[in-house]
């Protein structure tokens, strides 16, 4: 079959290049895409904005499958309008896509189900003062997050009541524009963070390996939040119990719920778990695969992805189509330095991407006159698999070493947290 996947990330590269190894895939296009993904698939320039244009490209090249990388166009309601057309996608409705897009809807909706997570309150820009009051009875620290989608950067732990109150005015006054002029504010979770991805078809899904992911920019889990900084699977703190607790208590009841709620979830299901004394909670929704657990998670993963999502899409998931397999994978960010925040590009990228075992995928880069350039905060992501964490946690890093570019950034301890439950 035909397949057209919609993004221009180390996601997308990483969606591509499994999709592109499985036997049901014919050709594989992707709208925009990135020198990476040009080895693998036919990069092709789509109006992604404009559904009735990427209906039209479908139609015209045959397509049976689209797999949507990136939220915003989930968020749109791509999946609708393509559906429409009668054609087959990987990616919750618009309806569905609330569980990421608004913060608010996902505790509300998580409330309504009974779906573990922690203590909130919602305000916006009119209830300010009521906000703050709500700050001065919690505990700290203090979880302050933009209700809309922020790329990955709309939350704050906040250690102080100064902080907390001096975050509310910025969220408030548009720090991240129409996203932050509602808030949830939430008590602090203490525990382990972790990644499940959940493959479903409306009513059935299949979990594949759990992630860690390191958000903050900093080792020690120190500064601000990124869109990640690295990833590795399988995650020792997710057990078995575990992993069935997961399922029992969270992802059965959100697809239940959105069924009862006339909008079946079709589409990768992200959670993101705090896992404290056995118990797991949720901290948020996506609606998409994570970026970078995404790198990590399908460099290990062994079947047929395309006959995957497309049994999924259909509404039909074949479980048979994932092999299981006991493959570890870690996946290194080099970022360029100064990323949160302000940073420069177009620095040549020199060094051995890839090797055996190990895989580049191009989040950042771009190709001007033959040379390979950063045009990002977060440039690559080096992706060893192993058949343990430890080694591959040190594949990745000895590849990475091998990669060259100014201002080139990256945390020293992608994985070390595995050690302590290993």
């Amino acid at each position: 079959m035909n397949i057209l996947v919609i993004g221009s990330g180390g996601r997308e590269h990483a969606i591509v290049r499994v999709l592109s190894s499985s036997k049901s895939a014919t050709k594989i296009f992707c709208s925009p895409g990135n020198p990476g993904i040009a080895t693998l698939a036919e990069c092709v320039s789509i109006n992604n904005n404009n559904f009735n244009d990427v209906s039209e490209f479908c139609l015209s090249n045959d397509i049976s499958l689209v797999v949507v990388g990136p939220e915003q166009p989930i968020a749109n309601g791509i999946a609708d309008a393509v559906r429409e057309k009668q054609i087959n996608v990987f990616a919750p409705s618009l309806y569905a896509s609330q569980l990421e897009a608004s913060k608010a809807f996902a505790k509300n909706f998580m409330q309504r189900y009974n779906i573990p997570t922690a203590k909130y309150a919602v305000f916006d820009s009119t209830t300010e003062h009521q906000a703050e009051e709500y700050v001065i009875t919690m505990q700290l620290p203090i979880v302050i997050k933009a209700d809309g989608l922020a790329a990955g950067k709309g939350v704050v732990i906040t250690e102080n009541m100064d902080e907390a109150i001096a975050t509310l005015k910025e969220f408030f006054n548009g720090a991240f524009g129409e996203a932050s002029k509602k808030v949830v504010i939430e008590e602090f979770m203490q525990g382990e963070e972790a990644s499940i991805f959940a493959i479903c078809d409306g009513s059935n899904y299949i979990t594949l390996s759990p992630a860690q992911d390191h958000k903050r920019i900093g080792d020690g889990d120190t500064g601000k939040n990124t869109g990640g900084m690295g990833a590795y699977t399988p995650v020792p703190i997710v057990t078995d119990a575990i992993l069935q607790k997961v399922r029992i208590e969270i992802i059965e009841p959100t697809l239940a719920g959105m069924q009862a709620e006339g909008h079946p979830y079709i589409g990768c299901l992200y959670v993101g778990l705090m896992i404290d004394n056995g118990t797991p909670r949720v901290v948020e929704f996506n609606v998409r695969f994570g970026d970078p657990e995404t790198q990590a998670v399908l460099s290990a993963f062994n079947g047929d992805f395309a006959h995957l999502l497309y049994t999924a899409a259909i509404g039909q998931l074949d479980k048979t189509a994932v092999v299981n397999s006991n493959i570890a994978a870690c996946c290194v960010i080099l970022a360029s330095d100064g990323y949160p925040d302000k940073y420069k590009t177009d620095f040549e990228i020199t060094g051995e991407l890839n090797s055996e075992h190990c895989y580049t995928y191009h989040s950042g880069t771009k190709l001007a006159n033959g040379k390979l350039l950063t045009a990002g905060g977060r440039v690559l992501g080096v992706t060893a698999v192993a058949d343990t964490i430890e080694d591959a946690i040190a594949l990745a890093y000895k590849q990475a070493n091998g990669i060259s570019f100014d201002n080139k950034y990256c945390r020293s301890d992608i994985g070390q947290k595995s050690k302590k439950t290993h």
